[in-house]
C-alpha cells in the first residue's frame, strides 16, 4: 500500500464504530420520518419498520442520551471494555449469570459486590426498574 492508500484506510478505520440499540432506533425513527415525505422503497421501508418494532420491545426504548451517559460514568471504575459496556447497555442484564455471559472472565475481574453494584446501576440507570439483588451468600 502506498502512503495515500494507507492514510485513506486509517481515516476510514477511525470512522468505524459500534452503535447501541438506542442509537440505531433513533436513526431509524429519524429516517422513517424523513422518508414519509418521499416515496419509500418497499423493502427498505419494511426492514426499517420491522427493526423499529423489534427495538421498541427492548430496553433501549426507555433509554435516553442522559441515562446512557450517567450509566457510562457509573461503570467507569469497573474497567470494562467498550464492547462490554455496549453489551450491558443493549442487553441490560438483570442477574449475575447474565453478567458472567457478557463480561469476559467476570469471576476474576469483578467481586460479588461489584456484580451486585453493576446490576443496581443497570436497573436504576437503564431500565428504570428497582430490582432486588440477593446479598452475597443468600440462596434463592
Amino acid at each position: 500500500m502506498n502512503n495515500t492508500s494507507t492514510e485513506l484506510f486509517e481515516r476510514r478505520k477511525a470512522c468505524v464504530g459500534y452503535l447501541s440499540n438506542y442509537e440505531v432506533l433513533d436513526i431509524l425513527q429519524g429516517a422513517r420520518s424523513n422518508r414519509q415525505h418521499r416515496k419509500p422503497h418497499n423493502q427498505l421501508a419494511t426492514i426499517t419498520y420491522q427493526t423499529i418494532r423489534y427495538l421498541e420491545d427492548t430496553p433501549c426504548k426507555k433509554q435516553t442520551p442522559a441515562t446512557i451517559s450517567s450509566f457510562l460514568k457509573a461503570v467507569e471504575a469497573l474497567k470494562l471494555t467498550k464492547c462490554e459496556k455496549l453489551m450491558l447497555l443493549n442487553l441490560c442484564p438483570s442477574t449475575a449469570l447474565e453478567i458472567q455471559l457478557v463480561i469476559e472472565d467476570s469471576e476474576e475481574r469483578l467481586t460479588e459486590d461489584e456484580v451486585s453494584s453493576l446490576l443496581q446501576v443497570i436497573a436504576s440507570h437503564l431500565t428504570n426498574d428497582d430490582i432486588d439483588i440477593p446479598e452475597a451468600g443468600d440462596q434463592e
